[in-house]
């Protein structure tokens, strides 16, 4: 088990390069390696220790030792389903190809970032972070601009400049980090572990760095205004690459923000909180209004998803239990129904190439089982209740409505309008008179298409009803990292802030009231922390 970790990391990537040499059944072969990795994925979910504190299944040997950059990844509850999610949604891509789409350098692009995000969600190295990060533009790059349709290249370039411009600001922070620590310890590293044992930084350069963190991770989340690119590049992205998108690549942003900016600037995180929270309720109405103004369907679920991503940074922002797990767990909620969106819209372009919604209307009387599921998935948008879409969504908001309820209210009220435009869309599209002749001759779904939805379905049903198996391991991830914020923050607003929040979720553990400074007692407990800070001071004399 100690290597589960870098085999589920390149694993795919060995999977790739051994696809140069095969030459037919490319799709079969595919579907073999996501299975694998599935596998692999859901063996790391067993073996996980859902009572431990910090990170699982580390492991780390140097790779640059003047400068302390080490390969060091691990696990803990707020990374581990995000791998699962990772490997499920490209497993589901693989099945949806058809024959036209089943080209080695497809495969092989999908199967490289395959391996590129399941990185980027382990690393706990900063460097090691950063490489898979920036990897990830360039398969997605080539998707887009080789498979993609109109102004696919227009997209893509638009797609790769504005993340990787962003990402540039957020390396300067990282390198600053570094010589910062450096500065401190005499030691050089890049190790996120031993970040979170560094003494207090200074608030001033925490909202620089914070800034710095900041215009890397909410290009890609995206946040308003860096949101412009995801339009065009949801548009002219053939199916798979608008499912892998929409489902994994903008969850690497908000991780972002719950496994870096938040534990490592407290202090900037509560004095920024109003400022991201009005950001992230801009994205909510501004997304779901812009969403009902459109007339490609494609666009709509595009739109839909910045709305929903909006809803995600507020429970992030709330920093507390209820609204970062509930953000976790929604990224995975929105991860599932935004990629089958995309999936069933993909399946109606291949049949009509339009995704015009004035070319439909009544096509629910000749597609009887592609309606009832496509009003399964809108639904669970929506965030009806008893479906996955809901439980996330409710946390997030409740965990905000403890900081701000009128704000909170106005982005429940926003969240209405999502499912005015989702029931308009379905109404339009599968409702009323089968006018056009052309939708008379399409087919149902088929058996490749009904192998590749009916897990999406099943899981969005089984995680709305019964969501334990999933917030049980994320609450206690969470929970650390709000101990690592709170022994961290210096200042009182900051303190008080942690504080309060922390003595109730121990009480709530425990069965007693725990003081900040027992709090802080039981984070030095914590084995990563403690065997970090006893190497520097061995490292020190």
């Amino acid at each position: 088990m100690d290597y589960l970790l870098t085999l589920l990391i390149f694993f795919p990537l060995v999977g790739a390069i051994l696809a140069i040499g095969i030459k037919e059944n490319l799709k079969a072969y595919a579907v073999i390696i996501g299975l694998i990795e599935l596998g692999l994925a859901l063996l790391l979910w067993n073996s996980f220790d859902k009572s431990a504190d910090g990170f699982q299944f580390v492991t780390s040997f140097p790779l640059v030792m003047n400068f302390g950059i080490s390969y060091l990844v691990g696990v803990d509850g707020v990374t581990l389903f995000l791998i699962v999610l990772s490997a499920f949604i490209s497993l589901i891509g693989f099945i949806y190809l058809n024959e036209k789409q089943e080209t080695k350098k497809l495969i092989i692009s999908l199967l490289c970032l395959e391996s590129i995000m399941i990185g980027v969600f382990c690393a706990l190295d900063m460097i090691l972070f950063y490489i898979f990060w920036e990897l990830s533009l360039v398969p997605m790059l080539y998707i887009i601009g080789a498979w993609g349709s109109g102004s696919r290249i227009y997209a893509a370039v638009k797609f790769f400049l504005y993340t990787f411009l962003g990402s540039m600001i957020m390396l300067v922070g990282i390198l600053f980090l570094a010589y910062y620590y450096f500065n401190v310890s005499g030691v050089w590293t890049f190790s996120l572990l031993e970040w979170y044992s560094l003494s207090a930084i200074p608030k001033n350069l925490q909202m620089w760095l914070f800034v710095a963190f900041f215009c890397g991770l909410a290009v890609k989340v995206p946040m308003f205004p860096f949101h412009t690119w995801l339009p065009y590049a949801h548009g002219q992205a053939p199916t798979i690459g608008s499912i892998i998108l929409a489902a994994v690549l903008l969850k690497m942003g908000t991780y972002g923000f719950v496994r870096f900016s938040l534990p490592l600037f407290p202090d900037a995180s509560v004095a920024l909180l109003m400022p991201v929270a009005i950001l992230s309720l801009i994205m909510i109405i501004y997304g779901a209004m812009v969403a009902f103004a459109q007339e490609d369907i494609k666009q709509v679920v595009a739109y839909s998803s910045i709305s929903h991503m909006g809803v995600i940074m507020i429970g992030i922002f709330a920093l507390n239990v209820e609204g970062i797990s509930g953000s976790v767990f929604f990224m995975l909620s929105h991860g599932i129904i935004s990629g089958a969106l995309f999936m069933l819209v993909g399946m109606i372009y291949e049949r009509r190439h339009t995704k015009l919604i004035a070319e439909f209307g009544g096509i629910a009387k000749v597609m009887p089982n592609y309606a009832a599921i496509f009003g399964i998935m809108m639904m669970a948008s929506a965030g009806l209740p008893l479906t996955m879409g809901f439980v996330g969504e409710f946390l997030s908001l409740l965990g905000f409505f403890q900081i701000s309820p009128l704000l909170t209210g106005i982005a429940g009220i926003s969240i209405i309008v999502g499912a005015i435009y989702m029931l308009n869309l379905y109404r339009k599209t599968f409702y009323g008179q089968l006018s056009n002749e052309e939708n008379l001759k399409l087919q149902d779904l088929n058996q490749r298409e009904w192998v590749a939805l009916l897990p999406l379905v099943a899981i969005v049903i089984w995680l709305g009803i019964y969501p334990k198996p999933i917030l049980e391991p994320i609450n206690k991830g969470v929970e650390n990292m709000l101990a690592v914020m709170y022994s961290r923050a210096i200042t009182p607003e900051s303190q008080s802030f942690f504080g309060m929040d922390l003595s109730q979720l121990m009480e709530s553990s425990q069965g007693e009231d725990v003081s900040s400074t027992q709090s802080l007692e039981g984070l030095d407990d914590n084995k990563t922390l403690k065997s970090t800070q006893e190497t520097l001071q061995e490292e020190g004399r």
